[in-house]
């Protein structure tokens, strides 16, 4: 984890892209966190000491109740909010998938959505919207 990162932004994050064939698992934020109702990739912040992989892992467990394998890191981002995100594929197994179980006081809902649905959604989250098109060319090209 790249320390000077930590000092220039308010927040560092990680988010998690789990792809089912040309679907992605996506969340609805809950009404208590920031940007509330928002559709985004699941994800979060990395704590101090922890690396990109285990604050993925950690992540996705605390929200969504299952464990993740971290693939790859594709894409880095700034928001307009001051945070910097590392953007990685992740893989789930079904068994793994099977444990979905949404903490409420993050996540609302849980959709797979492509890439085109996320785009036209009317509730997704601006930071994610901005990503969409190199993440479709790193993914699918």
């Amino acid at each position: 984890m790249d320390a000077e990162k930590f000092k220039k932004y308010d927040r560092v994050g990680v988010i998690a892209l789990i792809r089912r064939g040309e679907k992605f698992l996506v969340i609805q934020r809950s009404e208590s966190v920031r940007a509330p109702l928002t559709w985004c990739f699941p994800g979060g912040g990395i704590e101090n000491g922890e690396t990109e992989e285990q604050a993925l892992v950690r992540e996705i467990l605390e929200e969504l109740g299952f464990c993740v394998t971290p693939l790859e890191r594709i894409y880095e981002s700034e928001t307009p909010w001051n945070v910097y995100l590392y953007w990685w594929t992740a893989a789930v197994s079904d068994e793994e998938l099977s444990r979905l179980h949404i903490s409420p006081k993050e996540v609302k809902s849980v959709e797979w959505m492509t890439l085109d649905e996320l785009r036209t959604h009317p509730d997704t989250l601006e930071s994610n919207l901005s990503a969409l098109d190199i993440l479709r060319e790193k993914i699918f090209d």
